[in-house]
């Protein structure tokens, strides 16, 4: 079994937006590290820092200053096309609102990030394969070729789920991915959670639902842009070496 290795650090994070010549500090000198098969959760109140982080470790911006190393490489000063390689390459996105296409199936939503990945690991001809995969491992085998609207709130979600697996990430990233949907959905889904995490993956999920944070292994909570607190839930690390690998026979 090999150690666990990091996956995530930022070390002196700080993100200052400016407009009309005023300064607002989002976050502020913030170091964090998550090591690989982790289940985190980041909370915090409206404008603790929560959603800036959640962009920066999702490559979806950049930081004022300070370093983030994901997977061992720092991408704090990579351009938007090089944060969009390491995106499709390296992150797993899951949305509150789904953000499926509506009038394409959900194999055909779940492939979508093959159609961007420049490295071509999965050859075009494994591309079905692969995406009937990892929606049969979030129990949707029997919906793959349904869209959007014909499927419930929860079914969409773990279309979703599937969507950010096929490119097999070295993290999820999931913001407030139970947000939309009713209590018994949304504890499905961090079922779902729950199971890949055990698998060995690694999960940074953004909540506000202290239930939601409670699956997970430990819980950053933001205020002001800094680190408040860290509330370890009581549940044992997952070893690096026990990871899945979602790959087309």
């Amino acid at each position: 079994m090999t150690a666990a290795h990091t996956i995530i650090e930022t070390i002196d994070l700080t993100k200052i937006y400016g407009m009309n010549g005023v300064s607002v500090t989002a976050l502020e000198n913030l170091s964090i590290h998550i090591e690989a098969g982790e289940f985190v959760a980041i909370m915090g109140p409206s404008g603790s820092g929560k959603s800036t982080l959640l962009n920066i470790l999702g490559c979806l911006a950049r930081p004022t200053s300070g370093k983030y190393i994901l997977d061992g490489e720092d991408v704090s000063d990579l351009d938007k096309v090089q944060l969009a390689a390491i995106r499709n390459l390296k992150l797993g996105y899951v949305f509150q609102s789904y953000n499926l296409l509506s009038n394409t199936t959900a194999l055909r939503n779940v492939m979508l990030p093959l159609l961007y990945d420049r490295t071509h690991r999965v050859p075009l001809e494994k591309w079905q394969a692969l995406g009937e995969k990892v929606l049969e491992a979030v129990d949707l085998g029997d919906r793959m070729h349904h869209q959007p609207q014909e499927l419930s709130g929860g079914q969409q979600q773990r279309v979703a789920i599937a969507r950010a697996l096929i490119n097999d990430p070295v993290v999820i990233i999931a913001d407030e991915p139970t947000g939309n949907l009713d209590s018994r959905s949304g504890e499905e889904i961090m079922g779902l959670l729950d199971t890949f995490h055990r698998q060995g993956k690694t999960i940074v999920i953004v909540t506000h639902d202290p239930i939601v944070a409670a699956h997970t292994e430990r819980t950053i909570h933001l205020r002001d842009g800094r680190i408040d607190t860290i509330v370890h839930n009581g549940k044992s690390h997952q070893a690096a070496g026990r990871e899945v690998n979602y790959e087309a026979s």
